[in-house]
């Protein structure tokens, strides 16, 4: 799989000076649990990348829950890792892949070619008895290069487009079934989804924290045609970044991400929501 590196490959180059590692843990209910959880025990030699702190900036009335950070002070978090254009990047999480999904997206969208997720993340890594270690790993000095893959995102005009004008973008909720359906909703101003929006709910493309193959993927998403533009939206910019690596290994050619997603969407009053038909 393009994207992901499994517990085997990883425990096998624990040495490599070439390899950076990312713990990426987080609870959206309680902001410091995956700060915690990393100072109890993490993967040895690494870095802990916080969701808020370090992979989201600052909060508007508009932008959604998780804006994107400024991306020259997200190169120096990178840079503050040790890492290169050629380091080898290993983020993880606890297995659901989506703020793990998060680093491995920003990286990739300021150009670094060789970021990977853990399969089956540090629970997994735990589960096999694994090494793990409590020691915090001194900051290093490394050197990016910033090559922005603006064809990654979108802006909330194009989103517009898509589904007010109906351009033949496809839009894709990533959100569990019963927020797309507008039945609750614990955080946004309004119940519901993106109108034209279809729901593909990002944990589908996981097996018990093990990413499911490409032929699978292919399988979620075949009612979608491959060569259609595809726009992936969540709540905030975060669980919409599993779902654009399954589309990637489905062989999608034109996968964006709506960052401000839907806290975004919903933060205006005058743009339409749609409820699932009861």
């Amino acid at each position: 799989m393009k994207y992901i590196r499994s517990i085997n490959w990883l425990s096998e180059r624990l040495n490599d000076s070439n390899v950076c590692i990312v713990d990426c843990r987080f609870n959206l209910a309680d902001t410091a649990a995956g700060e915690k959880e990393y100072g109890k025990a993490h993967i040895p030699g690494a870095f802990y990348a916080h969701l808020d702190r370090d992979l989201s900036g600052e909060k508007n009335i508009h932008g959604g829950r998780h804006p994107l950070p400024d991306l020259e002070a997200f190169r120096k978090t990178a840079e503050s890792y040790g890492i290169t254009d050629e380091t080898i990047v290993i983020a993880y999480d606890n297995g659901d892949a989506m703020f793990a999904g998060r680093f491995w997206w920003l990286l990739s969208y300021i150009g670094h070619s060789h970021v990977y997720i853990l399969d089956g993340g540090f629970a997994e890594w735990e589960k096999q008895g694994l090494p793990v270690s409590t020691e915090v790993p001194v900051p290093k000095e490394g050197c990016l290069s910033m090559n922005v893959r603006h064809d990654w995102l979108v802006s909330i005009e194009e989103v517009k487009r898509a589904a007010l004008e109906k351009d033949g973008t496809v839009l894709i909720d990533s959100r569990a079934p019963e927020r797309y359906a507008g039945k609750v909703e614990p955080l946004d101003r309004v119940a519901g989804h993106i109108p034209t929006a279809v729901n593909f709910f990002f944990q589908e493309g996981l097996r018990h924290s093990f990413w499911k193959s490409a032929e699978e993927q292919k399988a979620r998403f075949k009612q979608l045609d491959p060569s259609q533009p595809v726009i992936v939206y969540c709540g905030s910019g975060v669980s919409a970044t599993p779902n654009i690596i399954a589309l990637k290994q489905a062989d999608f050619a034109h996968v964006r991400l709506y960052a401000g997603s839907y806290s975004d969407w919903s933060s205006y009053e005058e743009l339409p929501v749609e409820k699932e038909k009861q």
